[in-house]
């Protein structure tokens, strides 16, 4: 199948956007960050993390500055997620598997500058990186 050249200029723009920023790919898909680029992208303030966890798992501890956009409320609050292509949104939730999923509903509304994050919370909790209360 020949992909058009909107098609293909799309998916050149969000590699060179991808790139500019500094997150390493993990092997064999391009919509997955490490961990440790996309800790790395959000505390230097070149990514925005969006925690898409539930209010329950919020309160187990969140990432210092992480956005809190819990998945069942995401169709109400689209509009939070910023559409800028140079500022790259990175997702994350427990285990990665409902940000995965989240990227690809996000792909069909025109979201090509989002990606999910390897592992998620439960990683990064593993890890002892920092973790804070979510604001009220």
């Amino acid at each position: 199948m020949i992909r058009s050249f909107a098609a293909r200029r799309g998916a050149l723009a969000l590699l060179v956007a991808l790139v500019a920023c500094g997150a390493a790919v993990a092997a064999g898909d391009p919509d997955q960050v490490s961990l440790e680029a996309a800790r790395a992208e959000h505390e230097a303030g070149r990514a925005i993390l969006i925690d898409i966890r539930e209010p329950q798992e919020h309160a187990t501890g969140v990432a210092p500055g992480a956005r809190l956009l819990p998945m069942r409320q995401l169709g109400a609050r689209l509009a939070e997620i910023p559409l800028d292509p140079k500022k790259p949104v990175l997702l994350i939730c427990n285990t990665q598997n409902r940000s995965s999923a989240t990227l690809r509903a996000l792909r069909e509304r025109g979201y090509g500058h989002v990606r999910y994050v390897a592992g998620g919370m439960s990683e990064w909790a593993r890890r002892g990186w920092p973790l804070v209360k979510p604001a009220r």
